[in-house]
């Protein structure tokens, strides 16, 4: 396979570790289109290894970990995973705030309910990739497993792909489509100033191709169908080799703290016309469901006119996703058409650079797409999506929903288990199903005495979303509680429903620090709170963790060696309930809480040194 075209991408600040915990110039003429960036220039590289990650005599769990110091992600190739039943691997960060499970190749059918994957024209499979610059790979048995190994049982991983660190990637990077000064900022820049082009940005995302090269896609129309260009992605086989992330964006504007978004893998490869053609491709990923609630963009088939506003939003260079409105400076001249017409192209001087291959072009007029960004040199390029919709018009449903303004709201998961005086969040999320964005302002009835909502951030543009945190107070009276969710804007109110479960007093009594909490199928958290604590002398160390009859919760103590956290105690015996005891030295600790199976809530009490 020949991968001739692939353009620079926005990548993830490096994740550094260190020795103690980490908290969690406008051209003066038209040229011709060229391509904007070097086709050679990857934002990765490939390494080959062999690491082989066997079952143990004894215990349940067994690991191996790639780093890779600065590395703006790490993506696992396994050239064999065999399992026995009901066991799996995991493919996960150290803290594990991104977890990858795979029950077995699912290139030979084996995965069912695991994660998805990516196909790289060898025999096995690739998990999604990691943010960051470690790749803790973990192999899970349901019981003990003593002679599995002699069986030949276990995984074996025989490459990986790093992305190059910021330094790294800044010396690569080129300007070709920076058009004077670089005007672009981080999406969440915009959101209160410019709602509706803050909102029409979240249906955007990012491709990896292969491991090792970025462009930008974009869902379009009212099912599973997606946009690029076609040297970002020329075949089903590249198709195969691609995983897409959406949501991957600073939540400050100017900060650090990228979000890690949703990933998925590959669908259909439906239609592509070549890069000298219109050059795009049409796609579909694996699970539609989970991007939906990053809403979707329309096509607007007419031509562009010259001086129209339009903006751009995009993964370009090594930065979370941007979004460009303005030509050199904020406040200044906007984006517009410069060139109406030509060839199948229309120009601009919007600031791209690589990566932003495959961007939408939108018209302010409308919000609706013109143009499909492809080609840099300043003035930039954007085949006239016209061109590309009397292609594919008969592939997507391009009708936006009628009856005027149209809002929907969701929230994920749907319901939420804590002890009295414990907390549970989940994900609000707002639609734009027809009509202009709005601002909603969030809001809870029905909660039971003593408990609180908080909402972060409490009034969002629909097509966005909010985090919800309920805490409920010792006073909570135990039960299941229907809880409504709110969203009000100035001309409807949306609601939905969430179930909250108030626990019963824990069975671990008589501890010097409790937290309470609860935990969904295979999920994982840290406490105390998501963070750690310090002891300052040596002495022993004991933990109770009681949880649900019908669950199966393990419990570890992990300790900081300076560069990563290591399991020093663990207790993964069959059910929700676990003790634990270790006597160690000073130093930073916390504890990890798993559930195996099942979900509820669950108490925790522990004391240190």
């Amino acid at each position: 396979m020949r991968h001739r075209r692939r353009f620079l991408t926005a990548l993830l600040s490096a994740l550094f570790l260190a020795a103690v915990p980490p908290l969690m110039p406008q051209a003066s003429a038209v040229t011709q289109p060229v391509p904007q960036e070097n086709p050679a220039d990857p934002v990765g590289e490939a390494r080959d290894g062999d690491i082989a990650l066997r079952y143990g005599a004894a215990g349940r769990t067994w690991s191996t970990r790639i780093h890779e110091r600065g590395a703006s992600y790490v993506k696992v190739h396994f050239a064999a995973l065999r399992l026995l039943p009901g066991d799996r691997v995991t493919v996960s960060d150290p803290a594990r705030r991104e977890v990858h499970t795979y029950y077995g190749d699912p290139t030979r059918g084996a995965n069912a309910g695991g994660s998805d994957h990516t196909e790289h024209g060898r025999r096995g499979f690739a998990a999604l990739s990691i943010d960051g610059d470690t790749a803790v790979i973990t192999l899970h048995a349901r019981v003990q497993r003593p002679g599995a190994a002699r069986l030949g049982y276990g995984a074996r991983i025989d490459r990986y792909w790093r992305g190059f660190t910021a330094a790294e990637q800044a010396e690569r990077s080129r300007t070709l489509s920076v058009c004077g000064t670089d005007a672009r900022r981080d999406v969440v820049c915009y959101r209160d100033s410019h709602p509706v082009e803050f909102a029409r940005s979240q249906a955007v995302g990012q491709q990896l191709l292969n491991g090792l090269g970025s462009c930008t896609v974009w869902r379009v129309g009212n099912t599973n169908r997606l946009l690029t260009n076609h040297h970002c992605m020329e075949s089903e086989a590249d198709l195969r080799a691609s995983e897409f992330v959406f949501g991957r964006q600073c939540a400050t504007c100017g900060g650090s703290d990228t979000q890690t978004g949703t990933k998925v893998g590959p669908g259909q490869f439906i239609k592509t016309s070549a890069l000298n053609a219109l050059d795009y491709t049409l796609f579909s990923v694996s699970d539609p469901a989970a991007i939906q609630q990053y809403g979707t963009l329309y096509l607007e088939p007419r031509e562009p006119v010259a001086g129209e506003r339009i903006y751009i939003p995009g993964h370009g260079d090594i930065k979370p996703k941007r979004l460009s409105l303005y030509e050199d400076t904020q406040g200044g001249a906007t984006c517009k058409i410069d060139v109406a017409s030509s060839g199948v192209n229309t120009g601009y001087r919007c600031d791209t650079s690589g990566g932003n291959s495959g961007s939408p072009v939108l018209a302010a007029s409308s919000h609706k797409v013109i143009a499909l960004h492809h080609l840099g040199g300043c003035p930039n390029w954007g085949t006239r999506i016209t061109l590309v919709y009397n292609e594919i018009a008969g592939l997507i449903d391009n009708t936006p929903p009628t009856g005027g303004d149209d809002y929907s709201v969701a929230v994920s998961p749907q319901e939420g288990s804590a002890q009295p005086g414990g907390s549970v969040t989940a994900r609000v999320a707002t639609v734009t199903g027809g009509g202009k964005v709005e601002n909603f302002t969030l809001s809870t009835s029905g909660l039971p005495e003593g408990a609180t909502a908080a909402f972060d951030p409490p009034v969002i543009p629909s097509g966005t979303a909010s985090t919800m945190t309920i805490v409920t107070s010792a006073r909570t009276p135990a039960g299941t509680y229907p809880i409504t969710v709110n969203a009000a804007g100035p001309t409807v109110t949306r609601t939905t429903g969430y179930t909250l479960n108030v626990g019963t007093v824990s069975g671990c009594q008589g501890f010097e620090t409790t937290r309470t909490g609860s935990l969904t199928a295979t999920q994982t958290q840290y406490q105390p709170d998501g963070r750690y604590f310090q002891t300052t002398v040596s002495g022993a160390h004991r933990a109770c963790l009681d949880g649900p009859d019908s669950a199966d919760f393990d419990l570890y103590l992990e300790k900081w060696n300076g560069s990563a956290w290591s399991a020093v105690a663990q207790s993964t015996a069959s059910g929700a309930d676990e003790n634990l005891t270790y006597t160690g030295g000073a130093g930073y600790y916390r504890y990890r809480l798993h559930s195996y199976s099942g979900g509820g809530a669950y108490s925790l009490g522990y004391d240190a040194p």
